[in-house]
């Protein structure tokens, strides 16, 4: 099957582009989600009279993703989960618990915008992707621990706060 794409969809191509699909892939994921068009004739026509359109809309949704993306920065997530001695978890950490921590933090993202290669099943440190737009990925740090004291032997030195235990402080001469 033959679609025109309407967005910029990975590994396929950019808004305009006519590729060639699976058609499963085209009749249930591209056409129902908008973001593809058949390629036969009268839909070329039609895009084409709508092309200038779909780029200036999908530009103006970049650059909001892009300023969105300044405000968050870096993000970073502690989760605490139970675990055995060696460090797998009892169960795993799937994007829904990412989802739930980002929103204990005041960010309102859908699940279909985080992207996590595999489930997280040890702990440890571990990236996922928050997707604002095609073009715009803001990355999480995820920080999986057994309880809230593993938090300072997992955390790598230059992301954790000072504490008063690892604050410097001054060393009086031995009298």
């Amino acid at each position: 099957m033959e679609v025109i794409l309407l967005e910029r969809v990975g590994r396929l191509g950019t808004v305009g582009d006519v590729v060639k699909v699976k058609n499963g892939y085209g009749r249930n994921f591209l056409l129902p989600q908008k973001k593809a068009l058949r390629a036969t004739q009268d839909n070329k026509a039609i895009f084409e009279g709508k092309r200038a359109e779909i780029e200036a809309k999908n530009v103006a949704s970049r650059e909001q993703a892009e300023k969105q993306s300044k405000k968050l920065g870096n993000l970073s997530v502690t989760l605490v989960r139970q675990a055995s001695e060696d460090g797998k978890l009892y169960g795993s950490v799937v994007t829904r618990d990412i989802l739930d921590a980002l929103k204990e933090q005041g960010h309102a993202f859908e699940r279909k915008q985080i992207d996590l290669a595999s489930a997280i099943k040890n702990t440890g440190n571990y990236s996922a992707k928050v997707i604002l737009h095609p073009e715009v990925i803001v990355p999480v740090t995820l920080t999986v621990v057994r309880n809230e004291s593993d938090v300072v032997e997992v955390v790598p030195e230059e992301l954790r706060a000072p504490t008063e235990e690892t604050a410097p402080q001054e060393v009086s001469p031995v009298e």
